[in-house]
């Protein structure tokens, strides 16, 4: 068995968060993989020869379904024309979806016209990051355990998509008219149903992962079944991955190494996640500077004022040789997400775009004013406003964090940047300072 010299696999994701993660699953297997955050030309990608792996972020999660027909057709058609053996629209691995904001199913309909498949492959799990699907049933751990993902402490909660289904099948049902079933743990330990089933199932079929073996037994069902487009998380690269390994076709993932202290750093934090609350907590507590957007004041449509201050409190921060920590609010409970709310009113999303792009806007000049080296960015959506302000357009995996956030480095924009870009349910208490330090295994 050999894997060529074409793409393994090529992969739209629905945010820039969940979009890089698929890059460093790659990478730190040994596969050279590179992410585009905006459409790239024939030219764009020559500059990033030999990768096997290629991918497109963008915000497709936070799009309606109108908005999806206008724009992932000709996304979708770019990623086919790599040659990659398999195409992925990489969705999150907590499911984030709704039928009327980024709906996967909406987008598993447009797939199956580009690609011309009846049957879809989903993998939502990921074990690696102890995301798991137990007979249809998707689970997910934070620091308290393990919880079915209706039941989950941050999920349950979302301030967009709450989740009030667990059965992946069930929760796509509502987002698509194709049917959908599970490719369950009893069928996946019998290759012969399993590999029946993956073949000849109409529609969308999920797959059960519980187990390193099970992460092997899919990335075979994936590489074999003759499916070119297929829907997940980053689970799909760490079950390809697994059987390359297995095959012999990929040897060992190498322990990848971290890349040192940065010189200058700075945070920003757009989410509300109460894991993202910790770590703004454990920074505060190691010294980072706490500078607090005040975010009701976007709601009287003029912000000028606001980011002067923050950009002014984060510069003086640096110059006493501390971390500027730029955050909209410390977990849902702050009073701040109510009072947003409220001001907002019917404007939410608009006056919650306004405050990504203060927010790109802010760590743009700090980039470019005070002579940063390193950035994180917290939230999904923030990610994608703060790289757009940037004029970053590719990242490359530098080195590892935890699973789905690492440090990598930023092409196309004015100055050399490493960033990691964090969703923001995820990462460990003392996250900003692993990545200050330069990341690597632990």
């Amino acid at each position: 068995m050999t894997i060529g010299e074409k793409p393994v696999l090529a992969w739209l994701g629905d945010d820039f968060t969940g979009a890089a993660a698929v890059m460093e699953v790659l990478a730190f297997a040994g596969l050279p993989a590179v992410l585009f955050l905006r459409p790239p030309t024939l030219e764009r990608m020559a500059d990033f020869p030999d990768m096997r792996g290629i991918g497109i972020a963008s915000m497709a999660r936070t799009f309606d379904p109108e908005r999806m027909d206008e724009e992932l057709p000709d996304l979708f058609d770019i990623l086919g024309q790599t040659g990659a053996t398999l195409v992925q629209y990489k969705t999150c691995s907590t499911l984030d979806s709704a039928p009327r904001i980024g709906s996967i199913g909406k987008a598993m309909d447009i797939g199956s016209k580009t690609f011309a498949t009846s049957t879809i492959p989903v993998i939502v799990a990921a074990p690696e990051m102890r995301r798991y699907q137990a007979f249809g049933q998707l689970f997910a751990g934070t620091d308290a355990g393990v919880f079915r993902l209706d039941r989950h402490p941050v999920m349950a909660r979302h301030p967009v998509t709450p989740m009030g289904e667990a059965d992946v099948a069930i929760h796509l049902s509502a987002q698509t008219r194709m049917p959908m079933q599970c490719l369950n743990l009893e069928v996946l330990a019998d290759p012969e149903r399993a590999t029946t089933m993956i073949a000849t199932a109409p529609g969308g079929v999920t797959i059960d992962q519980m187990t390193p073996a099970d992460v092997t037994a899919a990335g075979e069902l994936l590489w074999n079944a003759g499916h070119r487009f297929v829907v997940g998380s980053q689970g799909i690269a760490y079950a390809l991955v697994a059987h390359l390994q297995k095959t012999g076709v990929l040897a060992a993932s190498p322990t990848a190494k971290g890349i040192g202290h940065a010189k200058r750093m700075a945070v920003v934090s757009g989410s509300v996640s109460p894991i993202t609350a910790d770590q703004i907590a454990w920074a505060l507590d190691n010294g980072f500077a706490d500078i607090m957007l005040d975010v009701v004041q976007s709601c009287d449509g003029d912000f000028a004022a606001e980011e002067i201050r923050v950009l002014s409190a984060a510069k003086a921060a640096l110059e006493r040789d501390q971390v500027p920590l730029i955050y909209t609010a410390r977990g849902p409970d702050d009073p701040a997400v109510k009072q947003l709310r409220v001001a907002a009113g019917d404007h939410l999303a608009q006056v919650n775009y306004e405050i990504g792009a203060a927010l790109g806007r802010i760590l743009a000049q700090l980039v470019n004013q005070s002579g940063l080296d390193r950035a994180v960015v917290s939230g999904g959506d923030t990610s994608g406003h703060v790289c757009s302000a940037l004029g970053i357009d590719a990242l490359t995996a530098a080195a590892p964090t935890i699973p789905g956030a690492a440090i990598c480095n930023a092409h196309g924009g004015t100055r050399p940047l490493t960033l990691a870009l964090k969703g923001g349910q995820m990462g460990s208490r003392d996250y900003f300072g692993w990545v200050l330090d330069g990341g690597g295994h632990r």
